[in-house]
This record gives structure tokens, sequence and C-alpha cells, in this order.
């Protein structure tokens, strides 16, 4: 990196960037202009922000991140196995934000089931096309506007009408880059009516990776369809993620998402989810382990927008060392969404003193005739519980961790499929040191 590179801001350096390969990048040359003049207008968020006042992007963006992305490490087929939750599925590998279709799935997809290259997929596929930054609103926040600007990776999911996906789709996010880049994959994902689909997403990091993930991802939930979406985010301790979730859920739909966070040095997951047909229903499901020095923020936005809908939302944390969390989870009901079901908890943990969590649950109603409740507990362990168990023989540490694991499998059973399941109680174990 030049002298004059290491001079620049990261924004100045994203903007140069954009100028540069404009013309190589795929889509709508205006879309991307616009989205470009919305970020340097505003630039990264601060503390300023009401929706970030509990955390610094800005701050964590001026540790000599950058746009130079290394050439990628030795990542094997057998490496892809290894990190790969379940068995029987169809994987695909983005390293470094980039698609590397020669690590991904080629054998022949099921009928209904198309996953390509998100850059092929806008500009020769009908349904990419008409939804492609349909959801994502490059005015709503600065890393949207900057994804929208520079994404030239990811992937595009399409479930066709009518067709039920048994085996999972995975998209595998490796980070590898030694140097300290901001990286851009886009994705985009569409369930067709009637259709039936499985999407695991995670991200994990090989070798002393030093990197910051911009990804975003639309999700398009048509008429009677079902998508589980999973996003297990276990990155080291120098891997820094912001994902983006913007999904759209149509009449007699059901979206289920679940966010599991056990790694990485700065976390921030937003997951705005519009409720737009009659009697769709979502379901948001997160668990968070942050230890060290690590951030995890979790902002949530349910729009209810129509009447006779549901959701319900289950957050818990448990926060160790000198972590921080942060949950801000908000249930909008407008005007027309008459009925509405809408029900939010976020319960959390705090194992040692130097632990902290800025919990903010929201209610934002419009409309008269419905059923809406949020709730927040945070606290110590339970020391009855714990006395309890140690007057039964179990040494205090193992006490400890049997406490956590039944606090944390409320929502780890909310996973339907088992073997997904086993794999996040692992993870637990991980974090917790006991495998």
């Amino acid at each position: 990196m030049s002298t004059a590179t290491q001079a620049m801001t990261l924004k100045e350096q994203l903007l140069e960037k954009f100028e540069t390969e404009l013309p190589s990048l795929f889509g709508e040359a205006a879309l991307r202009r616009s989205a470009a003049q919305q970020f340097e207008a505003t630039g990264f968020p601060t503390r300023k922000w009401e929706d970030y006042k509990y955390i610094n992007p800005d701050a964590v963006l001026k540790k000599g991140f950058g746009t130079r992305i290394a050439a990628f490490r030795d990542i094997t087929a057998e490496d892809v196995a290894e990190l790969s939750p379940v068995k029987d599925a169809y994987v695909f590998v983005i390293i470094n934000g980039h698609f590397v279709p020669d690590l991904s799935f080629s054998g022949e997809l099921p009928d209904g089931l198309t996953v390509e290259s998100i850059a092929d997929a806008v500009v020769s596929d009908p349904a990419a096309k008409a939804h492609y930054a349909e959801l994502a609103d490059s005015a709503a926040d600065p890393f949207i506007a900057i994804n929208t600007a520079l994404a030239d990776s990811g992937l595009f999911m399409h479930i066709a009408q009518d067709s039920v996906i048994e085996r999972p789709v995975h998209f595998l996010h490796i980070a590898t880059n030694e140097v300290s880049a901001f990286l851009q994959p886009r994705h985009l994902v569409v369930a067709e009516t009637n259709a039936q689909a499985i999407l695991i997403e995670t991200f994990e990091s090989i070798g002393p990776v030093r990197s910051f993930t911009n990804v975003l991802a639309e999700v398009v939930v048509a008429d009677n369809a079902k998508l589980d979406h999973y996003r297990l985010q276990t990155e080291n301790e120098a891997g820094h993620l912001l994902s983006t979730v913007q999904a759209h859920v149509s009449a007699n739909a059901l979206y289920n998402t679940y966010t599991f966070t056990t790694g990485g040095a700065f976390v921030r997951n937003n997951l705005n989810v519009e409720i737009a047909g009659e009697h769709a229903e979502a379901h948001l499901y997160g668990l968070y382990l942050p230890s060290g020095n690590s951030v995890v923020d979790n902002h949530t936005l349910v729009d209810h927008q129509v009447p006779n809908c549901m959701s319900n939302e289950l957050y818990k944390g448990v926060m160790y060392d000198h972590s921080q969390a942060v949950f801000n989870g908000k249930i909008y009901v407008q005007r027309d969404a008459q009925k509405t079901n809408a029900f939010q908890n976020n319960k959390n943990i705090l194992l040692s003193d130097d632990a902290s969590i800025n919990t903010k649950p929201q209610l934002e109603i419009y409309a008269d005739d419905v059923k809406c409740s949020h709730g927040t507990s945070t606290g110590r362990m339970d020391e009855e519980a714990l006395f309890y168990l140690r007057t039964r023989g179990i040494g205090e540490d193992n006490a400890r961790k049997l406490l956590v694991n039944a606090f944390a499998e409320e929502v780890v059973n909310a996973v339907p499929h088992e073997e997904l399941r086993n794999y996040i109680d692992t993870l637990i174990a991980r974090r917790m040191g006991t495998v």
C-alpha cells in the first residue's frame, strides 16, 4: 500500500475505488452512482446516530482497514467439508467476499433450485433483475449504500414456484485476508409462491485474519412460501462482521430466521423484516455469547404492514470477560395492521463484572386491535440454582456451564434441523470450554 493510500481515509479509498471500478461492475450504473453519492454525503455512522448509539463502527473502521485484498490462502475441499455444519447440503463458498465456483457444489441441483453468481444473475435472470436492490434502501444505512455502490460478488438463490428443496443450501463465507480489508459480498434469495427451502450462512476465519465483512442479503418470501434462514457467526478474534438482512414476507408465508454468534471481535446484525401479506408469520431467534473484548450488536425491526399477521422474537445473550452486547429490537405496527400478534423477548446473563449489555426493546403501534408485548431481563447467574447443583456434588465450574447451557437451549431447541441443532450445541460447548 502506497504512502498516499495510507493517508486516505477508508471512505475516500472506497469512493476512489468506486470511480475506478464502476465500468466493470454488474447492474445499473445509475443505481450504483446514487448509492455512492448517498454514502459520500453521510460517511460511516458514529455514536451520534441513534441506531448506532451504543457502538461506534466509524472508530472500528479507522483501525487501518483498506480496499486491498490479499491473494487467497490455499483453501481445499477438505477445509470446506470440515467447516460445513451439515453433511448433506449444497455448499457454495465465498472467500474474502468473492464467490469461488471451484470449491462450491458442482453437481446437478434439484429441479426448482438455482444458485449462481449474482453478477451473472442480475444480467440474465428475470427474477434477479426484478428483485435486486428492491428491498435494500441506500438512504436507510451507509453500509447498505456502500455495498450497493461497490458489491462485485455474491450469490443469487432462486426457489421456483411449488418447489420443495429438502437439502439445505449452505453459503460458506471464509475470511483469509491477512491485510485489513473491507469486504462486501451481496446476496439475493427469492422463494417463489408455495416454495420451501433452508438456507444456512456461516462466517468462518482461517489464519491470522484482519478483515471487515459488510455482507448484505435481500430475501423475498412469496405467497405461501416457507424459508428457514440460519446465520452462524464464528470468526476469530480479529474478524469484523456487519450483516444486513432485508426480508419481505408475503401472504400466508413463513420466514424463520436464526442468528448464532460465538466469535468475532465486532459483530453487528441488522435484521429488517417487512410483513407485507395477510396471515404471514415471521419468527426471529438469536443467541450471542461474546467473550474477551468482543462486541455483538443485534438490531432488529419487524414492520407489520397488513392485518392478521404474527411475529415472535426471542434473543438471548451470555456475556463473558470484558465483552459488550447490544440488543435493539423494534416492532412497528402500521395503522392498517389490525389483529396483529407480535411478541418480543430479550434475556441476558452477565458472567463477569466487566461485561455489559445495552438492551432496548421497542413497540410502535398505530393500530388499535392488536396483541403485542415486549420484555427484557438481565442478571447474574442464578445463585440458588448454582448452590443446588453444587450440593449434588457438581463442581462450581461445571455447574455454571450446565446453567449456561440450559439458558441457551430455549433458543437452540427452536432449530428443527437435528444435525444443525447438534452442531450449534457443539459451538456453544466450545465457547464454554467443554470440548
